[in-house]
C-alpha cells in the first residue's frame, strides 16, 4: 500500500509559509526558498536582539555626553562621580532623565561634581 503525506505534508508546509508572511517573490511562495529565508531570519533576529541592546547604550551614552557638556562636565568625568558620589542610576534613567527633566539632572551633575572635587 502506498503511503501519502497529504495531510502532515500540508500542516507542516502551511506552518513553515506562514512564518514567511509578507515576504516577496519566491520567498513567500517557493518551499526550499522559503525554508533558507526562514533560517537566515532567525539567524538575524537572534544576532539583532542583541545588537538592539547595544545600539540603545550607544544612544544614551551619547545623550548623556552631550547633556553633561552643557552642564560643563565630560560624560566619563560625570560617571566616575556618580561612583564616588554612590549614585546608583542606569544611564537609560539618567538619559531620559536629562531630556525630560532637565532641573533635576542638574542636580544630579552639580552631585557628581562634588564628589569628584573631594577626592
Amino acid at each position: 500500500m502506498r503511503v501519502k503525506y497529504g495531510k502532515a505534508r500540508l500542516r507542516s508546509k502551511k506552518r513553515i509559509f506562514r512564518e514567511a508572511k509578507g515576504r516577496r517573490g519566491g520567498r513567500r511562495n517557493l518551499l526550499r526558498t522559503v525554508k533558507e529565508t526562514n533560517v537566515r531570519a532567525r539567524a538575524f533576529a537572534f544576532r539583532d536582539r542583541r545588537a538592539r541592546k547595544r545600539d540603545f547604550r550607544r544612544l544614551w551614552i551619547t545623550r548623556l555626553n552631550a547633556a553633561c557638556r552643557q552642564l560643563g562636565i565630560s560624560y566619563s568625568s560625570f560617571i566616575f562621580g556618580l561612583k564616588q558620589a554612590q549614585i546608583d542610576l542606569n544611564r537609560k534613567t539618567l538619559s531620559e532623565m536629562a531630556i525630560h527633566e532637565p532641573d533635576i539632572f542638574g542636580e544630579i551633575v552639580a552631585l557628581a561634581k562634588e564628589a569628584l572635587a573631594k577626592d
